[in-house]
């Protein structure tokens, strides 16, 4: 009789971060040029909010104003427990954390038009939430087709290397 064999778990990153959010479509949309890893000034109820694995970042997008740069869009649901005084705006700008050079990089890039700083990850590192933003430049859609033709080539392209070289080059 076989022994039945032990079930694999996926395997976890290894760098103590646990995801909370994501915008994978963002990919699509845009082409991202340069990515940031920033802190985030929350209240009690929006950690709380986030511990429980709530948040949406689909629509957040980053603007730096006097020296500073703030996120909007990002939507974390009140904690349930939070009555009162202690609930928070569930859509309400939030200061994130970056270092001075980071920050007059990005206002100067995104100053200079046609780029946009948008969220890519909400995650926590450490037991600190952290957020991976991109500078993004926003893609058409011929773009997003000829990107998708580009890809779908480069897949067959890479399955004809695959049988030539499983089967050989037998004529």
């Amino acid at each position: 009789m076989a022994k039945k064999g032990k079930k694999t778990k996926k395997a976890k990153p290894t760098d103590g971060t646990q995801l909370i959010a994501s915008y994978k479509r963002a990919y699509r949309d845009y082409d991202i040029l340069d990515t940031y890893e920033a802190g985030m000034v929350l209240t009690g109820s929006e950690v709380k909010s986030l511990r429980e694995g709530n948040a949406q970042i689909a629509e957040g997008y980053a603007r730096v104003r006097r020296g500073e740069i703030w996120i909007d869009g990002v939507h974390i649901p009140p904690y349930l427990n939070a009555i009162g005084f202690g609930a928070h705006d569930p859509d309400r700008e939030r200061k994130l954390l970056l270092n001075r050079a980071e920050i007059d990089k990005l206002d100067a890039r995104t100053s200079q038009g046609g780029l946009t700083i948008i969220a890519l990850r909400l995650y926590w590192k450490n037991g600190l939430a952290k957020m991976e933003l991109g500078l993004a430049k926003g893609r058409t859609k011929g773009d997003k087709r000829q990107n998708m033709a580009e890809r779908d080539a480069d897949r067959e392209m890479e399955t004809a290397f695959n049988r030539a070289n499983k089967y050989g080059s037998e004529r």
